[in-house]
């Protein structure tokens, strides 16, 4: 049996350059084989780069490379689903980065189309990764905050107009900050918790710049065991002025991460148990109790993300993040916009 999963890279400039490619250089498991851009003096400049065997301009000629048994595709999102099924097509194992397709119901057919050539598909929800993101959900499965009854997370950055960019153009992106952004807090909120979205309402503006889609979105969840959750995310807030956050709080005691999320494993985690609770307290005296700092050993998102999907394809074991997983997060975004639209709650 192969020791390593031989990649191909579509779309190798942005994520894939800044991030994706560095953590696979990191896995035992991985080999960097060829990238894809549709501009060849950048195909051949990230070759180069990354020192990998070939570069091309199309995903027709990468896909057709034999050495090649899985691609990462990093492409704007409309052009997902082809691309997917292209390299279905020729029995490529694919990691693809979030949202899966423009709508939940085109990525449905990526992943029953998958199912039915035998290939493996997983979603970039890299961030189920991180060190103290894996902490706070045993934490929560072990019942140290009891009943979990409110969840919260914030995720922005500065993202200005900038022409051109896909990300800013709704044919191509399919969404702004909820989109781009939210949709790793969101996935976050089901994971950690180990329980669905069921209800959905929020709320969509752009109010600082001038492109098509949001720039700040805020959502309201009720998931299937009851907690409530609030998801903020925002293409307008300086990058210094920014907090990013997941927290829970339970009836028993709370669990706070302070930049715990974002594309590098990092911050720290307060966390306070207190154990079943008594009577009323009229007074109201709160009284202050330091919580408890978890330690973790930091590592590379990305990296972790690769080497488990090359785990899934050597071994032919379950994909830890499954393309379905990701369609599920993406009924709860276009839930999300619904409900803004037609200012109501919507149940999934």
């Amino acid at each position: 049996m192969a020791d390593r999963v031989r990649w191909g890279v579509i779309g190798a400039g942005g994520i894939a350059d800044r991030r994706t490619i560095p953590g696979m250089l990191l896995c035992e498991n991985a080999e960097l084989v060829s990238v894809m851009e549709i501009n060849r003096e950048l195909a051949e400049k990230c070759r180069a780069k990354w020192n990998c065997k070939r570069a091309y301009d199309t995903e027709a000629d990468l896909l057709a490379d034999p050495e090649i048994d899985a691609v990462y595709i990093a492409s704007p999102v409309v052009m997902h689903a082809r691309q997917a099924m292209m390299a279905a097509d020729k029995g490529k194992h694919i990691l693809m980065e979030k949202p899966l397709a423009m709508t939940s119901q085109e990525g449905q057919k990526v992943v029953e189309y998958c199912e039915k050539k035998g290939v493996k598909l997983a979603a970039g929800l890299m961030m189920r990764f991180g060190s103290y993101v894996q902490e706070m959900k045993k934490a929560i499965a072990q019942g140290k905050i009891g009943r979990v009854v409110s969840g919260y997370a914030q995720f922005t950055c500065w993202y200005p107009d900038m022409p051109g960019n896909w990300r800013q153009d709704k044919k191509l992106g399919g969404g702004g900050a909820m989109m781009d952004m939210g949709v790793h807090c969101i996935d976050l909120m089901q994971y950690v918790l180990g329980s669905r979205v069921k209800q959905v309402a929020a709320f969509q503006d752009t109010l600082s710049f001038q492109y098509q889609v949001e720039d700040s979105s805020m959502v309201m969840l009720r998931m299937e065991n009851g907690c409530q959750c609030v998801v903020q995310s925002n293409f307008n807030i300086p990058d210094e002025a920014a907090k990013w956050r997941l927290e829970f709080f339970g009836d028993q005691g709370r669990i706070l991460g302070d930049t715990v999320i974002g594309q590098v494993d990092s911050g720290s985690v307060d966390a306070l148990y207190l154990g079943p609770q008594g009577g009323y307290d009229a007074l109201q005296d709160k009284k202050q109790v330091e919580g408890e700092r978890i330690q973790v050993e930091f590592g590379n998102l990305y990296a972790r993300e690769v080497e488990s999907f090359c785990h899934s394809i050597l071994s032919d074991k379950p994909v830890e993040v499954p393309g379905s997983e990701a369609i599920y997060v993406q009924r709860v975004l276009e839930a999300a916009y619904q409900a803004n639209e037609e200012n109501r709650v919507i149940t999934l």
